[in-house]
């Protein structure tokens, strides 16, 4: 049986990520109560689609007395449960504003606790979980498409013993993602926001693509990299992971870095497969 346990603070996207696996065909349940995991692993034959599995959210809702044993709740499933625990957070900031725009009630404010003070009690609740999560992501930066995509790539991905790879543009002037395993700066390629030109047009647009392949510089790149690549995926796979995600950068994640993604996209659908591609600034 394939459990999923999401959790983390409230206004993290703990119900876009459980929509996304309800998509993939998990069947999923929102809140359950962390001391009927047994039961639900006991009913599990009979639920689900295609064999997708079960993806539960289980959070700062339940008995704070639960939450406290969740590591002997969890031990003590059987071992035919292939678990894994998803944990997403935000920085507090980010969950104050999100839940301005949202104007939803926290679970755990009141007219005697606020907002903060509730966001930071919650973390405190959920650290058992948290230290139990085998992923962790920050949702800080991410928009809900990114996020989708992050569950569908780190948990759907392609089943056990395949890694699946994600290959991602972005701008270095707005960080660099925070689910990113491997970071390469392609900054030192010649800017083609310099040119009139190609300034509105992208990485995926010819005239850009004409423009960096003119460039010495952009084939030695994209040969070093596909190199780096081909010699150490494999060894990645053997290492047990599942995911990995291929971060390239430039400055504003327009042109070089789009390009440099879209390229080594190809290569790695050709050579390794699966492989996802997103570009986020042009999301």
């Amino acid at each position: 049986m394939d459990l999923v346990i999401i959790s983390g603070r409230s206004g993290s996207g703990k119900s876009t990520a459980l929509h996304q696996l309800e998509d993939e065909g998990y069947y999923a349940i929102d809140n359950l109560p962390a001391s009927l995991l047994p039961a639900l692993v006991g009913h599990a034959p009979a639920l689900g689609r295609d064999g997708a599995g079960v993806a539960v959210c289980i959070d700062a809702r339940n008995a704070a007395a639960d939450l406290s044993r969740i590591d002997e709740i969890l031990a003590a499933l059987p071992d035919t449960v292939r678990l894994r625990t998803l944990y997403l957070d935000a920085d507090e900031d980010t969950l104050l504003k999100r839940f301005s725009e949202t104007r939803r009630r926290h679970p755990l404010a009141s007219r005697e606790l606020p907002l903060a003070e509730a966001i930071r009690r919650e973390q405190a609740l959920l650290e058992p979980l948290a230290s139990e999560a085998g992923l962790t992501l920050d949702t800080s930066e991410m928009t809900i498409h990114e996020l989708r995509d992050a569950v569908r790539q780190r948990l759907v991905g392609a089943g056990a013993g395949v890694l699946s790879l994600l290959v991602q543009s972005f701008g270095f002037k707005r960080g660099v993602p925070a689910d990113a395993d491997l970071v390469f700066d392609v900054r030192m390629l010649p800017n083609p926001h310099w040119s009139k030109e190609l300034r509105l047009l992208t990485g995926r647009d010819e005239p850009v693509k004409d423009f960096l392949e003119a460039q010495p510089l952009t084939g030695e790149l994209f040969l070093e990299l596909a190199g780096f690549l081909d010699r150490w995926l494999p060894h990645y796979a053997s290492g047990a992971r599942s995911y990995l995600t291929i971060a390239l950068g430039c400055t504003g994640g327009q042109h070089r870095s789009v390009y440099m993604a879209e390229r080594l996209f190809a290569h790695l659908a050709a050579h390794h497969g699966p492989v996802h591609l997103r570009h986020r600034e042009l999301a």
